[in-house]
C-alpha cells in the first residue's frame, strides 16, 4: 500500500488541529445514557453526530428513536459495482464521572496535555467513533468518493448493556445487511504496537442466596445449634474450584475448545513483563489455572470470580449475630464453545448439590453472552493487517481480550458478517475511571489506518 494514500494522509496531517476542535466539541456532550437526567444530552448527542455525518458528506442519515435513547444509522453506496459493504459500530454515550473529585479537570471540559486529550468519553467511545468519521472524510475530500459502500450504526445506549440494540439490529436486518463489521472500541496491545482482537470471552453472571433461620439470631443463645449461612456460603464457594485454579462444576469443560499450539506461541512472542504485571497490581504472586501463562488465563481460559458477597453485620463495631441470609454474585467467563445458558444450567445444579441440608438455596442467571472468535484470515481482518501497517509501519499482532462485547455475536448471528476488532485505545486510559484520556498519536494514527482499511477494502469485489 506504500504511496497509495499519501494525499488522504496529507488531508488529514492538514487538518488534524480542526479534527482535534471538533472532537472536543463532541466531548463536551455530557452523553451520560444510565442518567435520566441527562436523557436531553444523550439526544444532543445523536444529534450532533448526525449532523457532522451529514457535514463531511454522507446525507442518508437517519436518527432512529427506540424506547430509550436513539440510534444514528448512515449509509453511503458508491458507485463500484460489487463493492464490499462495510459496517461500522460505535457508540456515543459513556459512562457516569463519579468520583467527581478525583477528576483533573471537569469531564465535559476537554483538556488536551502531555499529548492526551482527557474528558469523559475520550477512549471510550467517542474519540474512536469520531476517527472512524474523520477518515471517511478524509476519503470523501481528497478523491470525492468511498471506495466501499459504508453503513454506520452509532447507538447511545452501550453503557448500559445496548437494551434496544438487538431489537433494532433483528427489525432491520435487511438495512444493515454488510459484508464485515468494523468495531473499534478495545485498545491495542501495548504503545506503538497495534493489533487486531480474535476473540471475546463470554459471561454468565450468576446471583446466589443461602437462608437459614428466619430471622439474625444471638451467636451466643443459637451458635453451635444452628447453621449460619455466612459460613455456608464460604464452604459452598470454595468447592467450586479445587487447589490447581480448575473449576469443579461437572461438565463445565465438556466443550471447551484448546488454545492451538499456533496460538499459544504467538501470545509468547508478544511483549509482556510479568514482574511489571505485579507491580503495577501490588501483588506478589499471579494466580490462576495451573499449567497457563497469565495471558492464556485471562484471554482463552474460562474463570469463575465471586464479584460480590452480603451477609450479616458489616457496620462499624461489633454486632454477635448469626445471620438468617447470606448472598453471592458470581460471574463466570467462558471461551469458545461454551453455551451461556447451558454454564448456567450446570452451575445452579452443582450449587443446589453441594449445599448442606440444613440451609435453603436460590440461584438466579441474571444475564450472559456467549464467547466470539473471528476468523483470523477474513477478508476484513486481512484488510485491517494491512491498514495497521500503513499507520504503525509494524505489523499487527493478534490477540484475544478477556472482556465481552455482546453485540459481536450479534453481528455473527443475525448479519452472518463477520467482525474486525480494530481499536485504537489503551487499556491505561481509564475508560470508566476518573481522567479518562485518549492518545493522540493513536487518534491520528487511528484515522490513517481506517482510511487505509476502506481503500484496502475497496480492492475487493464481492
Amino acid at each position: 500500500m506504500i504511496n497509495e494514500i499519501n494525499d488522504i494522509k496529507e488531508y488529514i496531517f492538514e487538518n488534524q488541529p480542526r479534527f482535534l476542535n471538533e472532537l472536543a466539541d463532541l466531548l463536551r456532550i455530557p452523553s451520560v445514557s444510565t442518567a435520566p437526567e441527562h436523557k436531553a444530552d444523550v439526544a444532543i448527542c445523536a444529534e450532533f453526530v448526525a449532523n457532522h455525518i451529514r457535514l463531511i458528506g454522507i446525507n442518508d442519515v437517519t436518527i432512529f428513536p427506540t424506547e430509550g435513547h436513539p440510534i444514528v444509522y448512515a449509509e453511503y453506496k458508491c458507485s463500484r459495482e460489487n463493492a464490499p459493504t462495510v459496517l461500522f459500530y460505535g457508540h456515543y454515550d459513556v459512562q457516569p464521572v463519579d468520583p467527581l473529585n478525583l477528576w483533573t479537570n471537569p469531564p465535559f471540559e476537554p483538556t488536551f496535555r502531555d499529548g492526551k486529550v482527557f474528558a469523559r468519553g475520550a477512549t471510550d467511545d467517542k474519540g474512536q467513533i469520531f476517527l472512524h468519521i474523520k477518515s471517511l472524510e478524509a476519503h470523501l475530500k481528497v478523491r470525492g468518493e468511498l471506495p466501499v459502500n459504508v453503513k454506520l450504526l452509532l447507538e447511545g445506549e452501550e453503557e448500559v448493556g445496548s437494551i434496544h440494540l438487538e431489537e433494532f439490529i433483528r427489525t432491520h436486518t435487511e438495512l444493515l445487511r454488510c459484508d464485515t463489521v468494523v468495531i473499534s472500541d478495545t485498545p491495542i496491545y501495548a504503545p506503538g504496537i497495534p493489533s487486531l482482537v480474535y476473540g471475546l470471552r463470554g459471561l454468565c453472571y450468576m446471583e446466589v442466596t443461602v437462608t437459614g433461620p428466619n430471622r439474625d439470631l444471638h451467636s451466643g443463645s443459637f451458635g453451635g445449634a444452628v447453621q449460619n449461612p455466612v459460613n455456608a456460603l464460604c464452604d459452598m464457594i470454595a468447592i467450586l474450584k479445587d487447589g490447581y485454579g480448575r473449576i469443579t462444576i461437572p461438565g463445565f469443560y465438556d466443550n471447551v475448545v484448546p488454545l492451538s499450539q499456533e496460538e499459544r506461541d504467538g501470545f509468547e512472542t508478544l511483549p509482556f513483563d510479568e514482574e511489571e504485571y505485579r507491580s503495577q497490581l501490588e501483588i506478589p504472586f499471579t494466580f490462576g489455572e495451573f499449567g497457563y501463562t497469565t495471558l492464556e488465563r485471562t484471554w482463552a481460559r474460562p474463570t469463575l470470580d465471586v464479584n460480590g458477597i452480603i451477609g450479616g453485620f458489616t457496620g462499624e463495631g461489633a454486632k454477635t449475630v448469626l445471620p438468617s441470609i447470606a448472598k453471592a454474585k458470581i460471574s463466570m467467563r467462558l471461551v469458545a464453545n461454551q453455551d451461556a445458558d447451558d454454564i448456567a444450567q450446570k452451575f445452579e445444579e452443582y450449587f443446589k448439590a453441594i449445599a448442606p441440608p440444613t440451609v435453603k438455596v436460590e440461584v438466579v442467571n441474571h444475564h450472559g453472552a456467549n464467547p466470539v472468535i473471528t476468523p483470523r484470515d477474513s477478508m476484513g481482518m486481512n484488510a485491517a493487517r494491512i491498514a495497521l501497517h500503513e499507520a504503525y509501519g509494524k505489523e499487527a499482532v493478534l490477540t484475544r481480550e478477556g472482556g465481552s462485547i455482546p453485540v459481536c455475536l450479534l453481528f455473527s448471528t443475525i448479519l452472518n458478517a463477520p467482525t474486525v476488532l480494530m481499536g485504537f485505545g489503551l487499556s491505561t486510559e481509564n475508560a470508566h475511571s476518573p481522567d479518562e484520556h485518549f492518545l493522540l498519536e493513536n487518534f491520528e494514527k487511528g484515522i490513517i489506518a481506517t482510511a487505509a482499511f476502506y481503500e484496502e477494502m475497496g480492492k475487493q469485489t464481492v
